[in-house]
């Protein structure tokens, strides 16, 4: 395991670590983690709360460019950005082992990810400004998820066996806490006064295109503490990219994958476990302001708000679910966690049903307690993955992480819309329930090495 050295970079690569060596200093847990803080101005801001409402409102409105709506294309552009991501992630991150370039390719994804933040103070609330938008916000979702392979492939430099839950869950709750700071932020200084800071106002959606150039100055700042305090790894030599080009990666690619499944096909089969509830847990967030609009009668202006709350339940959840899973391992705080949102959304299904004359107050609690589970779930799929991964090789397993999770990306919203298009919006979140469910019971037979050691002693 490797400890904070305070080696700046470009220095010299140091051997891979391993989980159940050293702990790394606080600091360079703290460094690592502050890449998740920063990455909610992309996360919080630019994709859920802020500039993708402005695209489809804003930019768009009532226009039917091509006789599509803006929701209809930012989910155009959303699928796009998904099948790139499919395609890219497993090679890039396998690249990143092979050359020891993890902390290299992270700072170029996160360079690449801040100039499309840039780019958006560009997208005036003008149809005609709609394609640039859209193209901005794909790019900027691609890179932040290439960003995200090397990120998390870096988890078992920074962490051992006995605290890689609470560093996974730390990680996760310093980007829920990013969010809700920069949310806020955002909210006192652009969006609620008539005229925001520095003058800004609402003529040609400038207040929302400053709210871009903040996330950029928010993600800069506070990605660079990781390039400074995490050293890189050594190249690992047993990973093979075939001959070169990208075809070659890709057979030798599918030849790993096989072979992972004869030596270890508990890893294969988390990780389709996980694309299936994955999704569940990205519909919970997308969906979720959706319905309390339009089916729990929470007025639009408070979304924000109930965004920010939402990401202080998910925080809470993270950290103290971290620390559970240490002792109980991360295998059943996914069970737990995935049982929570099934009961809590089964719940809100009710409410919907039965309608009663507080309903948005009854959204608000149920809600919230859902979303506790969310970050648990996140953070302990994190971890559990590290601890199968073979040594040298997380940044290999990680890039399926992403690319299984990006295949899957289209069950729980079909369902969503099959279940709402067919019995009203009211029943469209028993399609959410539905993938929940079906990813637990997919991830029940999965068994950590851990546990598959204990059974053979």
């Amino acid at each position: 395991m490797t400890t904070d050295s305070g080696v700046p970079a470009g220095a010299e690569a140091v051997p891979a670590a391993s989980p159940g060596a050293q702990p790394a200093k606080r600091r360079t847990v703290l460094a690592w983690a502050l890449w998740d803080w920063a990455s909610a101005a992309q996360n919080a801001v630019i994709t859920t709360f802020v500039f993708g409402p402005y695209i489809v409102q804003g930019v768009v409105g009532d226009h039917r460019p091509g006789g599509l709506t803006g929701d209809t294309w930012m989910g155009i552009s959303t699928t796009v950005a998904g099948v790139c991501i499919a395609l890219a992630a497993p090679i890039g991150g396998r690249r990143a082992d092979a050359g020891g370039h993890r902390r290299r390719n992270l700072a170029i994804w996160s360079g690449l990810v801040l100039l499309t933040m840039v780019g958006l103070f560009w997208v005036k609330n003008d149809v005609s400004f709609l394609w640039l938008g859209l193209a901005l916000m794909a790019a900027g979702n691609i890179f932040a998820e290439l960003a995200g392979v090397s990120y998390n492939s870096m988890l078992p430099q920074v962490s051992t066996k006995k605290n890689m839950g609470r560093i996974s869950g730390f990680g996760w709750a310093m980007g829920y806490f990013g969010g809700i700071f920069l949310l806020l932020i955002c909210y006192v200084g652009f969006i609620a006064p008539h005229v925001g800071w520095f003058g800004v106002g609402s003529e040609g959606g400038l207040r929302y295109r400053a709210i871009a150039l903040m996330a950029a100055v928010w993600f800069g700042i506070f990605a660079i503490p990781i390039f400074l305090a995490v050293p890189e790894v050594k190249a690992a030599a047993k990973v093979r990219l075939g001959g070169g080009g990208l075809v070659d990666a890709y057979r030798q690619l599918i030849l790993d994958i096989r072979n992972l499944f004869r030596a270890d096909r508990h890893s294969v089969y988390f990780l389709l476990a996980s694309a299936i509830y994955r999704d569940g847990l990205a519909a919970v967030f997308s969906f979720g302001a959706i319905l309390a609009v339009s089916v729990y009668g929470m007025a639009s202006g408070t979304v924000l708000i109930f965004g920010v709350v939402a990401n202080i339940s998910a925080a809470i959840g993270a950290v103290v679910m971290g620390r559970f899973e240490d002792r109980i391992g991360p295998k059943r705080v996914i069970l737990i966690s995935l049982t929570g949102l099934v009961v809590m959304a089964s719940t809100l299904l009710v409410v919907a049903l039965i309608h009663p004359a507080n309903i948005t107050m009854l959204f608000w609690i149920f809600a919230l307690i859902m979303v506790l589970w969310v970050g648990p779930a996140q953070a302990s799929s994190r971890s559990f993955l590290a601890q199968i991964a073979p040594p040298q090789r997380e940044g290999e397993l990680f890039g399926l992480y992403a690319t299984t999770g990006r295949a899957a990306s289209f069950i729980a919203p079909a369902l969503f819309a099959v279940f709402s298009g067919l019995f009203g919006d009211r029943i469209g979140i028993l399609g959410i329930i539905l993938v929940l469910l079906g990813g637990a019971v997919a991830l029940v037979p999965v068994k950590s090495p851990a546990a598959r050691a204990r059974a053979d002693f």
